[in-house]
């Protein structure tokens, strides 16, 4: 199978994933604007995210699909299935004890996520989010059977359901705003309860996906001889370093969430925001080439295929430019039109316009960063070496904060947001240094030559995106926001249609990207 269709597939699934997402947060930020107690719901929804990404869809990830996919190729069927439900007895034991201290003591985390709360004049809004995040704490341990099962769906090449389902989370918070707050006395509250009815449906669905594979597991009080099934206890060793490399990367952000709640009211929710359109580019082409690559990759190495491996590299990079430089150009130029567009509703302003602006174009400086990662990681982690890039995140965290100190004070949150994209760019030219140090990855002949074709047509696409800048005034279309919608289409229709046209006449075809499953 051809794993740039493969990519499309996970990236089809993915945008329909974020479309939703949008939609979900146009009509949190019409509900609900960009006030104390929205940013008392994103804090709240960050912690049980923080966790999800730590143990589950970071960590366990990357320690559990290489060796899932070195134990399918070598092993029975059998032995493939005892080690599924061994691995999913400890995960879900793990996380229901997680789970618990962490409702017990979520004063405490929230108090060290969002400092800033504690101030006397914000008690309400301190509160407000320890409320949500005790109603949200189950999501992690829905959410790491959701990582566990994607882990399996992706080995056996099934990438459909596992990009499919947190649509099913959006369509749930986006439910709860519709139908929900008439029921709860704070309205924002209803959130709250969507994220756990997504989080419950998305785990429906994907173990239904693992039934019909035959690989749903067979839970069993068999604790002890689990926890010492060697293959377990390697993942287990392959973990400690995995959930201090995503650790690192989970610190950062908490402390971003510490310094934005000491910043103005509503910092927490531009930065959301912005963040919400810097995932459009890292979902649709980095997750979906990261999600793609790394059981591939995996198997190159079973294989001892060398050559194969630092192709597939390579071809990942290829696309990330070809694809991510023209994303930046676009929430560089057009921010103005993108964040009006999109969130300027109801009880968002024109000034929360304009700070969402500027945190999204902050953020479009580290976008190539934020995407090379995606695909440079999976490069060490396929290798079962998750050590070399644990050491490269904890320097780039020293480094973000070093960027926090000179940028804040002068930038506000999009500070933050432009200390993020410097401190991933970091990382991936770090990641490359260092794969290449390693032999892991030589760069294929025609990389001059792909960067001088690819020029022309980014030079054409910054064209357009800057004269409809410097003709559009997206603020004052805002009572018209029909026509608003139109001209961003069309900007965006005349944006691509330039693009492609030069990679086309300057000799670029799409099966130049199309390598295939080996």
């Amino acid at each position: 199978m051809s794993l740039l269709r493969s990519a499309a597939t996970v990236s089809s699934f993915t945008l329909f994933s974020r479309i939703t997402g949008l939609i979900r947060d146009i009509l949190i930020a019409s509900s609900f604007g960009a006030g104390p107690l929205t940013d008392a719901f994103w804090v709240a929804f960050r912690i049980p995210n923080l966790l999800r990404r730590l143990f589950a869809e970071g960590a366990f990830s990357q320690a559990f699909v290489p060796i899932l996919g070195q134990v399918r190729n070598t092993r029975p069927h059998d032995e493939v299935r005892v080690l599924l439900d061994r691995v999913a007895l400890l995960l879900t034991c793990a996380l229901m004890l997680i789970t618990l201290a962490g409702m017990v003591a979520t004063p405490w985390v929230v108090s060290a996520m969002a400092s800033g709360m504690r101030a006397a004049s914000r008690q309400a809004e301190f509160n407000a989010a320890v409320w949500m995040t005790r109603i949200m704490f189950p999501y992690i341990v829905c959410m790491s059977l959701v990582a566990f099962a994607s882990g399996v769906l992706n080995t056996w090449s099934r990438f459909a359901v596992p990009a499919f389902t947190p649509v099913l989370l959006n369509v749930a918070m986006i439910g709860a705003c519709l139908f929900l707050t008439p029921y709860f006395s704070t309205p924002i509250y209803a959130l709250a309860a969507g994220v756990m009815l997504g989080g419950v449906a998305q785990l429906l669905v994907q173990w239904l996906a693992l039934a019909r594979l035959g690989l749903l597991p067979r839970y069993s009080p068999r604790l002890r001889q689990a926890w010492q099934d060697p293959t377990v206890q390697r993942i287990m060793r392959q973990m400690l370093p995995a959930i201090l490399g995503v650790s690192v990367a989970q610190i950062s952000l908490l402390i971003n969430t510490n310094i934005a709640t000491w910043l103005n009211p509503g910092s927490v929710t531009w930065l959301s925001f912005a963040d919400r359109l810097m995932e459009f580019p890292t979902a649709l082409l980095g997750i979906a080439l990261g999600t793609v690559l790394l059981p591939t990759l995996s198997a190159a190495h079973a294989r001892q295929d060398h050559a194969a491996y630092s192709a597939l590299l390579d071809w990942g990079l290829r696309l990330v430019l070809l694809l991510g430089l023209p994303a930046a150009l676009g929430l560089a130029l057009l921010s103005d039109g993108l964040v009006a567009t999109l969130f300027h509703y109801g009880a968002f302003s024109d000034h929360d316009v304009m700070q969402t602006r500027l945190a999204v174009m902050a953020y479009s400086a580290g976008l190539i960063g934020l995407l090379a990662i995606k695909i440079l990681a999976p490069g060490f982690y396929a290798k079962q070496n998750i050590r070399t890039p644990v050491k490269i995140a904890i320097f780039v965290l020293i480094l973000t904060q070093i960027f926090n100190l000179i940028f804040v004070p002068r930038y506000a949150h999009a500070g933050l947001a432009l200390s993020i994209g410097l401190g991933a760019s970091v990382n991936a030219l770090l990641l490359v240094i260092l794969l290449r140090r390693h032999k892991l990855y030589e760069p294929q002949a025609g990389w001059w030559r792909f960067g001088f074709k690819l020029v022309p047509a980014l030079a054409a696409l910054a064209a357009v995106l800057w004269a409809a800048d410097h003709s559009i005034d997206w603020l004052a279309l805002g009572t018209h926001p029909g026509q608003r919608v139109l001209w961003l289409g069309a900007v965006l229709a005349a944006s691509a249609l330039a693009y492609f046209l030069a990679l086309f006449v300057c000799g670029f075809r799409p099966i130049d990207f199309t390598r295939r499953h080996k």
